[in-house]
């Protein structure tokens, strides 16, 4: 395949991959988007394939058919409410390919550098293999916090900072190291060494952040991934990956924005963790409320007051996704529409553990898109709602963000359920929820707790209507 076919290849790729990006950006275009994206990386990995590789085809089309049977089974396989963590460990793999991509292009002397461009080849080197192992153990260790296997609670060492700046002036001081080196096994003890730093400074930086920062944690290493590579790209000379891996990484980097702004965060205090600890002072036991004040009700009067009702407000979190309760939501919500009931559903931009976690969830229970809106667009709706029904929700609607200046949830903007006239809580127990904060809505006067699991308790209510 001639060089400039490959080219013409590359650039239908990048548009393809551009358009995907754009078709993600609403529900009602992410299946075209898909489609445009997996059509771009079809399409780069047979003009890769045609044209570049020269060798090993046996090796690499066998990895190709493991890697897409893995991929396969895991899409058939994992349910909607582990894909956080699915992603999580997805991006692990970019930084693992990333650092052996690194040490193989340092470790290859077929092709002799000098000069400025061995200074600029080992700089990409060193950047790439960084970039790569601090994703390769960040991602890890945030797919063991999401999937439950080691405790979501953040990890705040004494001195954390410091230490933090302490691995960044190693990791410049062995870039030098490298850069400098007098022979090419010192150069790669010196990688050796800055990758176990990268590794260390990767695991430090996710078990320091913990609660509802950790939809932030998630597009912040989709970030990394890209930019790890971006700079597998420039170790193999590659346009079309240092463009993919641009556009994920910037991509990535504007939706972690766009996460801290909607949490009230600062992206540098996100990285520096400890969300959720006692050490926003004494807010936590004072937003507590006393037991009996809690007014349970059952799915028969939830029904009565569901048909009383003339506009219906449905908030739903990651207890819904653990429940898998979104079909049996998406059904009461039709027969609400069916008697002549305003239905709507309220997402907050950090509901569930992942970007979008909800929207994916009620897309795929065909719940129409025009009825399911965003915070800004319905909290000053809520002294209109008659019911609003949170479904496996807590830090998203904890009016303690709002009433508690020392929470630390303080100015985290949440939704506004308690303003309407009653609100009714599915929730298994009066648990605080992932970011560990008690939630004074649970005590209201308007609010009614529907203990039990979701799924089951709305086929209560449905059964009831």
């Amino acid at each position: 395949m001639s060089e400039g076919i490959i080219t013409m290849a590359y650039i239908i790729a990048s548009i393809l991959f551009i358009l995907a990006l754009g078709g993600l950006s609403n529900q009602e275009t992410a299946r075209k988007g898909n489609y445009y994206g997996m059509a771009g990386m079809a399409i780069a990995l047979v003009a890769t394939i045609a044209g570049i590789v020269t060798g090993n085809y046996l090796l690499m089309l066998g990895c190709i058919t493991l890697g897409g049977l893995v991929g396969f089974i895991l899409a058939k396989k994992v349910e909607m409410t582990q894909m956080p963590e699915l992603v999580a460990i997805l991006h692990s793999l970019v930084g693992l390919a990333a650092i052996l991509v690194g040490f193989g292009t340092y470790l290859d002397h077929s092709v002799e550098f000098t000069g400025a461009e061995l200074t600029i080849h080992n700089v990409e080197i060193y950047l790439g293999v960084l970039i790569g192992a601090l994703t390769f153990s960040g991602s890890v260790f945030a797919y063991l916090k999401l999937s439950a296997k080691i405790g979501g609670k953040p990890l705040t060492l004494p001195g954390r900072h410091f230490f933090n700046l302490i691995l960044l002036i190693a990791a410049v001081y062995f870039l030098f190291a490298f850069i400098g080196a007098d022979s090419s096994d010192a150069g790669l003890n010196f990688l050796i060494i800055m990758t176990g730093i990268s590794l260390l400074f990767g695991i430090h930086m996710v078990m320091a952040i913990g609660g509802a920062d950790m939809p932030v944690v998630v597009s912040m290493l989709n970030s990394y991934s890209g930019w790890a590579a971006a700079a597998t790209g420039f170790m193999l000379s590659n346009d079309l990956l240092i463009v993919i891996g641009a556009l994920v990484g910037s991509s990535g980097a504007i939706l972690s924005y766009i996460m801290c702004r909607a949490m009230n965060r600062k992206f540098l205090a996100v990285i520096a963790g400890g969300f959720g600890t006692s050490s926003g002072g004494d807010s936590g036991q004072a937003s507590q409320g006393d037991a009996g004040d809690v007014q349970s009700i059952d799915a028969e009067s939830v029904a009565l007051l569901l048909n009383g009702a003339k506009k219906v407000m449905i908030l739903p979190g990651y207890g819904m996704a653990v429940a898998q309760a979104q079909h049996s939501v998406f059904e009461m919500s039709r027969k609400l529409r069916e008697q002549g009931v305003e239905v709507g559903f309220g997402i907050h931009p950090v509901a569930g553990r992942m970007p979008g976690h909800m929207n994916v969830l009620l897309a795929e229970a065909r719940v129409p898109y025009d009825i399911v809106f965003e915070m800004d667009e319905i909290n000053e709706d809520f002294p209109n709602v008659d019911v609003s029904i949170v479904i496996g929700a807590n830090d998203i609607v904890n009016p303690a963000a709002q009433e508690e200046p020392n929470s630390p949830i303080a100015g985290m903007p949440v939704l506004e359920p308690w303003l309407g006239k009653t609100t009714v809580v599915l929730k298994r127990s009066m648990a605080s929820g992932y970011a560990g904060v008690d939630n004074p809505l649970f005590y209201k006067e308007n609010t009614r707790m529907l203990f039990g699991d979701a799924k089951v308790s709305i086929d209560d209510v449905l059964k009831n209507l």
